[in-house]
C-alpha cells in the first residue's frame, strides 16, 4: 500500500533538503475506491519530518498557514466522489453493530434506547467533525496536504501548549493502541458471531454442540484467509460480503415487523444498573471514526464532506435512522428473549431464517480480514524494523499474522458470551476513540484563542470526555461482571 501522506511541500521554503523536493509531485494518498473496504486506516508514517515543516516559532506559521490550503494540495490518482465516500461510509458504520442493537434496546428501555441511539449517534457525528476541523487546522499549521487519526493526535500535542509537547509520541502511541484494541476486539467479535450462528443451524438440522467447537473448526479456515497480504485479491470476498449483509438485513427486517406486539409489552426503562451495557454496545455500533479522516483526505470535492448536509451528516443519519430502527422494532418483537445478535432470534423452523444466518456468518467470515489489516499495518512495521533480511521479515509478518489469528481465537474460546464481548470492545476501546480523544485534541489543538466565547468550546469538550470516560469505567465493568457471571442482572 502507498504511503498515504507524502508531504507536498512548497519550494520556497529552503529549509527542507532536497529529498523532500525530489518527493512533491508522489501521489498524496491512495483510491480508496481500489480498496476493498473503508475501515483500512492508514497508520504509519514513520518520517519524522512533518516536524519541521512549521511551528508556532515560524515566521510564516501566521499568514502563510492562514493561505495554505490542504485539500489543493492532494494529488489523487482515483479521486472519490461524493457517492463513493457515502457508500464507504456506510459499509464502514454498518456490520455486526447494527445486528446487537436489540440487545441494546433490551439493556436500556424501548423509549430511553430510542432518544438515547439519537443522542448517541449526534454525539459521534459531532466528534468525527471535531477530528476533521482539527485535521484541517493543523494541516494548515503544517502545511501538509493531510493527516491521519495518530497524526492528527500527535501534532497536536507537537503545536500546542509548550507544558504537552514532550507527550506527542505518547498521544500517537496511544491512538494506535487503542486502534489495535479495537480491531482486535472486532475480529474476536466476529469469531464469536460466526460461531454463534452455525451453532444455530447445525443444531436445528442435525446435532448440539458446544460454540467452542465452532471455533475451533473455524481457526484453520480463518488463518488461512488472513495469510492474504495483498488486499486487491480480498476484494471479490468484500463484494460478496457486502451483497451477502444487504440480504441478509432486508430478509431480518421481514421476519421482525411480522406481528408486531403492543409497546407496553416491553419495558420504556430497563434499570440503571443495565445502562452501562447499552453504552458499550450503541457506542460500539458507531464507532466509525477511523475511517473518517481516509474518506475526507481520499475525495474530490473535501468540502462537502462536512456542512449540514454534507455526507458525513447525511451517511451518519442514515446509519443512526437504521440503528434506531433494528434496535425499536427488534426489541419490541423479542422483548427480554432478544439475543445478542438478531438473528439468533429469528424462527428457526423456517429455511429463509436458516438461511439469513448462514448468509450473516459468511458475510462477517469474510470480513475479518478486511478488520484484521489495521492492526497488522500498525504493528507490522515494529517487527520489520528488528529484522534484517528480507525473508526474516517475511516470515516475521507470517507469524505475526498467524498469531493474532490464534490471540483473537484465544479470546473468542474464553468469552464465548455475544453480547457482554460487544458491549466490552465498546466500553474499552470505541469509546476511548470516539468520545475521549476527539474532544481532548480539538481542546489542545484550539488552547487557548479557539476555543469560543466564555470557553464554551471547552466546556462542550470536557463534558463529552466525561460523558466518554463515564461510560469507560461503568461499562467496561458491567461488562466484565455479565462475562464473569452470564446469570447476574
Amino acid at each position: 500500500m502507498k504511503n498515504e501522506r507524502e508531504p507536498l511541500l512548497s519550494t520556497s521554503d529552503n529549509s527542507f533538503d532536497a529529498t523532500n523536493n525530489e518527493h512533491q509531485h508522489l501521489l498524496a494518498r491512495p483510491d480508496l475506491r481500489s480498496s476493498p473496504e473503508n475501515m483500512i486506516v492508514d497508520v504509519g508514517n514513520d518520517n519524522d519530518s512533518l516536524s519541521q515543516t512549521a511551528s508556532k516559532e515560524d515566521p510564516a506559521y501566521g499568514s502563510a498557514s492562514d493561505a495554505y490550503d490542504p485539500s489543493m494540495h492532494r494529488t489523487l490518482e482515483h479521486p472519490t466522489t461524493n457517492m463513493d465516500t457515502m457508500i464507504h461510509l456506510l459499509k464502514g458504520n454498518i456490520g455486526t453493530g447494527i445486528l446487537a442493537m436489540p440487545d441494546a434496546f433490551k439493556n436500556a428501555g424501548l423509549y430511553v434506547g430510542l432518544f438515547g441511539t439519537l443522542l448517541m449517534g449526534a454525539i459521534c457525528t459531532h466528534c468525527m467533525h471535531m477530528l476533521v476541523r482539527c485535521s484541517h487546522e493543523l494541516c494548515r499549521r503544517l502545511q501538509v496536504p493531510s493527516l491521519n487519526f495518530a497524526e492528527v493526535c500527535s501534532r497536536s500535542f507537537e503545536t500546542g501548549p509548550i507544558g504537552l509537547r514532550r507527550y506527542s509520541n505518547l498521544a500517537r502511541t496511544l491512538v494506535n493502541m487503542f486502534l489495535v484494541i479495537t480491531q482486535l476486539g472486532f475480529c474476536c467479535v466476529y469469531f464469536v458471531f460466526v460461531a454463534a450462528n452455525l451453532k444455530e443451524v447445525v443444531a436445528h438440522y442435525f446435532f448440539d454442540l458446544d460454540t467452542r467447537v465452532y471455533l475451533l473448526l473455524m481457526l484453520v479456515p480463518m488463518v488461512l484467509l488472513n495469510l492474504v497480504k495483498n488486499l486487491k485479491f480480498l476484494t471479490p470476498v468484500s463484494l460478496v460480503a457486502a451483497c451477502l449483509t444487504v440480504a441478509g438485513l432486508a430478509c431480518t427486517f421481514y421476519f421482525v415487523l411480522q406481528d408486531l406486539p403492543n409497546t407496553h409489552t416491553v419495558k420504556p426503562f430497563a434499570s440503571w444498573a443495565q445502562l452501562p451495557l447499552y453504552f458499550g454496545t450503541a457506542v460500539y455500533a458507531f464507532e466509525g471514526i477511523g475511517i473518517v479522516l481516509p474518506l475526507e483526505n481520499n475525495m474530490k470535492t473535501p468540502e462537502d464532506f462536512g456542512g449540514w448536509t454534507g455526507v458525513l451528516n447525511t451517511g451518519m443519519v442514515i446509519v443512526a435512522c437504521l440503528y434506531t430502527a433494528v434496535g425499536f422494532f427488534g426489541y419490541l418483537k423479542y422483548g427480554e428473549g432478544v439475543q445478542g445478535s438478531i438473528t439468533l432470534n429469528l424462527p428457526g423452523d423456517q429455511f429463509i431464517a436458516q438461511l439469513v444466518r448462514i448468509m450473516m456468518a459468511l458475510a462477517i467470515f469474510f470480513s475479518y480480514g478486511l478488520q484484521f489489516y489495521v492492526p497488522i499495518s500498525i504493528l507490522n512495521p515494529s517487527i520489520k524494523r528488528r529484522l534484517h533480511s528480507e525473508q526474516a521479515q517475511l516470515i516475521g509478518e507470517y507469524l505475526l499474522r498467524v498469531g493474532l489469528v490464534v490471540f483473537t481465537f484465544l479470546l473468542a474460546a474464553m468469552i464465548p458470551n455475544l453480547g457482554a464481548v460487544i458491549s466490552l470492545v465498546g466500553a474499552v476501546s470505541s469509546s476511548t476513540l470516539a468520545l475521549i480523544f476527539p474532544p481532548l485534541i480539538e481542546i489542545i489543538t484550539f488552547w487557548p484563542d479557539g476555543l469560543g466565547k466564555n470557553y464554551w468550546v471547552l466546556w462542550k469538550d470536557i463534558a463529552i470526555m466525561t460523558f466518554g470516560i463515564c461510560g469507560f469505567v461503568f461499562g467496561t465493568y458491567t461488562s466484565v461482571a455479565q462475562i464473569i457471571n452470564p446469570d447476574l442482572h
